[in-house]
């Protein structure tokens, strides 16, 4: 069984915010912080240099059983990438509203949060939440690996 390469750490959540060197990026990533923390009701926590992850998941797959986040999302050089481990399939109308993004499997990739609707990506942080802890742990999880795209008009 091997073990994925991404794993807590100790890292300080506000320190390495600190060091996203695009004001406009570090606000949005703070924003972020607010919202999965009011969500997932868990303190953020660094996974690896680079993602911030909220809560804890145990999951099953074909390498074996891992640990891991709920929610979480990493300020990368060309988008913001959040992660939610149910995927995207279950939730197309919260997809259809939620404004300029692309998909892959349980990544939402944004270029800022100007370009979503924000209550819209609340719900859905909400909704893949409430299906992670429904699983409970250990489930067995295939996230979609279809990849998607939608090019709407960002939200005032």
């Amino acid at each position: 069984m091997s073990t994925i390469k991404t794993q807590r750490t100790t890292a300080s959540v506000r320190d390495f915010l600190k060091t996203v060197a695009d004001e406009d990026r570090r606000k949005d990533c703070q924003a972020l912080v607010r919202l999965m923390e009011r969500v997932v009701q868990a303190k953020g926590k660094m996974w690896g240099p680079s993602i911030v992850g909220f809560g804890d998941y145990r999951y099953q797959n074909a390498s074996g059983t891992n640990d891991w986040f709920i929610a979480g999302f990493s300020p990368r050089k060309r988008d913001l990438t959040l992660y939610l481990m149910a995927g995207f399939d279950r939730y197309p109308a919260l997809m259809k509203r939620l404004g300029k993004y692309s998909t892959g499997k349980s990544c939402l990739y944004i270029k800022s949060l100007a370009d979503v609707d924000v209550a819209v990506l609340e719900d859905l942080v909400a909704s893949s939440t409430a299906d992670i802890k429904k699983r409970g742990s250990g489930a067995a999880v295939a996230p979609s690996k279809k990849s998607t795209s939608t090019k709407l008009a960002a939200r005032p």
